[in-house]
């Protein structure tokens, strides 16, 4: 019959916050988005209208929310740092994929955005233990 496979996502959550590697960065801050996309088997667990048995996209804000107050000097430690703590908030999820742009990165780009991402994904049942 195959499988029905949900996604859940957390589209564009605009953050002020003070991540960079330069000194400038980290003192005057910058707009920031993030996306975090989640997939998992929809399966019996899934079919009641209760919160707990998905994925809470309140939680993915929540999540977003505390790494982005934390002032780090690469996205990609920030980016990382999530998907991190989605794994272990949601167990049962197979794929991950965690987003964030800078906006206007003090680089001199005009309307110039820089991003980086982190995809997961679990390693596909082989048959074997």
């Amino acid at each position: 019959m195959g499988h029905i496979r949900q996604q859940v996502a957390l589209v564009d959550a605009r953050f002020y916050a003070y991540h960079g590697y330069y000194a400038e960065e980290q003192v005057l801050g910058n707009e920031f988005t993030v996306n975090i996309e989640v997939t998992f088997e929809k399966g019996e667990r899934t079919t009641t209208d209760e919160l707990q048995h998905t994925v809470n996209y309140e939680q993915l804000y929540l999540i977003a929310k505390t790494e982005m107050q934390q002032p780090r000097k690469l996205l990609e430690t920030v980016v990382e740092t999530i998907l991190h703590r989605v794994r272990a908030d949601f167990p049962f999820v197979f794929s991950i994929e965690v987003g964030i742009t800078k906006h206007n990165p003090p680089f001199g780009g005009d309307r110039a955005n820089a991003r980086v991402v982190l995809k997961w994904r679990a390693a596909p049942y082989n048959g074997t233990v």
